[in-house]
């Protein structure tokens, strides 16, 4: 496997740079994904021994250490002792990764990942009539069914509307948008899992539901969009309810 060149320690430098006196080690894993997400380092290559990283970002080698540990921990870095470090995949392929890190250590906003989500979802909604095929709606269509067999089991009914979201942004044919939203579901599920109440609330949902499979069914982008910013913003108060609780 390619190794980082050891003569290119001004070119490292450069692309790094020294950071601030006292940067947590989630600053020195942010720098280090500015690197490796560049584009100029191939997928194999072993990378500077930590003792350089830490000179060259003028930070201490524990520092360093923790950081390549916790991207080891996400699958962008693989770290081999004896052998060195090695970055795992392309640019292209460590944009989930890097969007899941972003979010995992940034402040967890409920109001504004809520926002982020509504967003999203709506997006997907659009893009999933655009590119909705026969199999497509079937798969969307069984998870609708499946809420109206469970509106009086509220945990079998939190499945289904989770698989109902997941199969819709699969169908969006945006994998980026689909990892996105995927990190997002993530930091809200301890709330999405009880954001409906009661069998009632749980009937009006699927209506919601049945409203965007329609559309979607249809290749009606509009009113996909138009329908799922309905169901967004009464999903997003019952949310910010029990974020609230």
């Amino acid at each position: 496997m390619p190794a980082y060149p050891g003569d290119s320690s001004a070119e490292i430098a450069a692309a790094l740079g020294a950071l601030p006196s006292g940067s947590p080690v989630s600053e020195v894993a942010r720098r280090l994904l500015d690197l490796f997400t560049s584009g100029s380092i191939e997928a194999g290559t072993r990378l500077p021994p930590e003792r350089q990283l830490a000179a060259t970002l003028e930070v201490g080698r524990s520092a360093v250490r923790e950081a390549l540990a916790a991207l080891e921990i996400l699958g962008i870095v693989d770290v081999r002792p004896g052998s060195g470090t090695y970055l795992r995949g392309a640019a292209s392929e460590l944009l989930p990764q890097t969007l899941r890190w972003g979010l995992l250590i940034g402040r967890r906003n409920t109001a504004e990942l809520l926002e982020l989500r509504a967003g999203l979802e709506i997006y997907v909604a659009r893009r999933a009539a655009a590119n909705a095929d026969a199999a497509r709606i079937a798969e969307i269509t069984a998870t609708v069914d499946r809420m109206r067999e469970n509106v009086l089991d509220l945990g079998a009914f939190a499945r289904a509307d989770r698989d109902f979201h997941l199969a819709l942004s699969a169908t969006s044919g945006n994998s980026t948008l689909d990892d996105l939203l995927h990190v997002v579901r993530s930091l809200l599920q301890v709330y999405d899992d009880r954001a409906v109440h009661d069998p009632e609330a749980a009937r009006i949902a699927v209506v919601e539901h049945e409203a965007v499979l329609e559309a979607v069914a249809r290749n009606d982008e509009d009113a996909a969009a138009s329908t799922m910013a309905l169901h967004m913003s009464t999903a997003t108060a019952r949310l910010s309810e029990e974020s609230h609780a």
